[in-house]
């Protein structure tokens, strides 16, 4: 059984300014007529889901997200053509409902794409179209070596045991194969670079608890998670520190457009 992830949806919303920057850019892109009814999976504090509301004036966008912390900072950004569910984004059962089926920087976190796929198909109304931008194979390569080698300390290996990866990272060639599978037509799969320097440690360590390193406090007892936690941060400062003060990160997305 999946444990629970403890998302804080504050704390996530000041320390998603990437994630923001990346929705934001995505939107800009899509060609709205402004009726359109959207459905934006792992919708998180809701700052990108008002974005979209906001370029579809006669229409509805649903925000869908698991954790009921990220809904509720969600609803401080509500606006009339906004509505939010709280429902896991693998259980997503719609059917011919949306012109639009997006998503920013989320997708990550569920592992079977071939049912999502095929989830994604037939929520969508005929003719509509997929936009999904989530983590691609490379992302944060100095957070996951540092997640694996702390994992193996000690005073914490036990708690890992039979520990579940929790993203799901693929590469364009990857990606495109699992997309010839599936009803879609006229799709496109692409790689981009967005890397990322924060400009001070505060920056950095807000990142790494939230999302980062959530899942696998998730299955430590109380009195590892502090600790675990620590590690993480220290050796993460020591490896992506700049001599300019500022902390680095390599980020590699994978950017998806499908239409049904």
């Amino acid at each position: 059984m999946k444990p629970e992830y403890l998302f804080d949806g504050k704390k996530y919303e000041k320390s998603s300014q990437c994630q923001s920057e990346w929705g934001n850019e995505l939107i800009a892109g899509l060609n709205l007529r402004g009726n359109e009814t959207i459905l934006d999976l792992g919708c998180g504090s809701g700052l990108t889901t008002k974005e979209l509301a906001a370029r579809v004036a006669y229409g509805k966008v649903v925000g869908l997200d698991s954790s009921p912390s990220m809904l509720e900072a969600a609803k401080a950004h509500k606006t009339a053509n906004m509505e939010l569910l709280l429902l896991d984004i693998n259980y997503i059962a719609f059917e011919d409902e949306f012109d639009v089926v997006f998503s920013n920087a989320a997708l990550h976190w569920v592992l079977d794409h071939e049912r999502l796929l095929k989830n994604i198909y037939r929520a969508l109304k005929p003719n509509g179209f997929l936009r999904i931008q989530f983590a691609a194979d490379g992302n944060c390569p100095n957070l996951i070596a540092v997640l694996k080698m702390v994992m193996e300390l000690p005073e914490f290996v036990t708690g890992f045991k039979g520990f579940q990866w929790p993203w799901y990272m693929s590469n364009p060639d990857e990606y495109e194969k699992l997309l010839s599978g599936t009803e879609f037509r006229n799709y496109r799969v692409w790689g981009e670079n967005k890397d990322r320097y924060f400009g001070d440690e505060q920056s950095m360590i807000g990142w790494i608890e939230q999302p980062g390193i959530v899942p696998f406090l998730a299955v430590l007892p109380d009195d590892l998670k502090r600790l675990f936690r620590d590690a993480v941060v220290e050796r993460m400062i020591e490896r992506t520190k700049q001599h300019d003060g500022t902390y680095f990160e390599i980020f590699r997305r994978l950017n998806v457009y499908a239409e049904k």
